[in-house]
């Protein structure tokens, strides 16, 4: 019986007729395994949705690709006529040569495997990390991509994340922002804290609940410091942080409070004062007995 895959070449690609059978083989096991990879990732994650991440899910379906895609390649190389045991240890020789050359690689692997178990951070979620702050757009094996503010993306190696100094902006659903304010000696102080605390609860976008913090932090050399934190939702930064200060300027010209500004006091010695008279007058003489 004729095999049902096998491809008859025109003339001028006759040379590659022995190769016809393997490729159009080759093919199907790719468009097999690539429709494999698809059904089986949904089948994995679709249901444990309710209690995995964006992150978890994203990490998962990846595994599942590189996995099948070993698969695939291996399968299409023995249509070719490579030998598994062969293929085995060529990639163990390979391996041991790879490790050395790509240790940086391997210790990437390693920290995102640390991440996954550790979760500090989601898709999603606003992050800082050293100069850099910005939303984690995607999560690899090697590394992560994070998308500034600006709209620029950055790579960082998950061995980085691991090392480093890492601050989750939205982890929890509401924030506070401080807000350090200097105002004159001039002004009462149970005054301005009135201000301070009324402007906070006349805005929408402050909690009610933990309350607003109000404060005397200390005495400065030209002002008497405040400190003002409000509580608000993770989503209504802006548009809080926008309002509360405009508030708070518009308050302060309303009711006469002076926001400080540095003093500097000037000493101006007459130019023929004693000091330069004595100088002038060149060192002391001996005493008269």
């Amino acid at each position: 019986m004729p095999d049902s895959l096998s491809i008859a070449l025109p003339g001028p690609l006759a040379a590659l007729q022995p190769y016809a059978t393997p490729i159009a083989r080759s093919l199907v096991i790719l468009a097999l395994g690539f429709f494999l990879a698809l059904i089986l990732s949904q089948l994995i994650i679709r249901p444990l949705s309710a209690r995995l991440s964006a992150q978890s899910r994203l990490i998962i379906r990846k595994a599942v690709n590189y996995s099948l895609s070993l698969v695939v390649i291996v399968m299409i190389l023995k249509e070719f006529g490579f030998q598994l045991t062969t293929l085995l240890g060529a990639a163990g020789i390979a391996g041991i040569a790879i490790g050395f050359a790509a240790q940086t690689s391997l210790s990437n692997i390693i920290s995102g495997v640390f991440l996954l178990f550790e979760k500090p951070f989601e898709v999603g979620d606003v992050i800082k990390l050293g100069e850099h702050t910005g939303f984690v757009e995607s999560i690899d094996l090697l590394s992560l991509t994070l998308r500034t503010f600006d709209n620029t993306s950055v790579r960082i190696p998950n061995e980085t994340l691991v090392k480093g100094m890492l601050i989750n902006v939205t982890r929890h659903p509401i924030r506070r922002y401080d807000i350090q304010i200097g105002i004159s000696y001039d002004q009462e102080i149970d005054t301005v804290m009135q201000v301070l605390r009324e402007v906070a609860d006349e805005n929408p976008h402050v909690l009610v609940e933990p309350e607003p913090l109000v404060a005397l932090t200390g005495f400065g050399e030209s002002q008497l410091s405040f400190l003002l934190g409000v509580w608000h939702e993770k989503d209504d930064f802006i548009e809080m942080r926008n309002s509360i200060l405009r508030d708070l300027k518009t308050r302060f010209d309303r009711d006469g409070i002076e926001i400080a500004y540095p003093h500097r006091v000037i000493i101006n010695r007459p130019e023929n004062g004693p000091g330069v008279r004595a100088a002038e007058a060149g060192p002391p003489t001996a005493p008269e007995h």
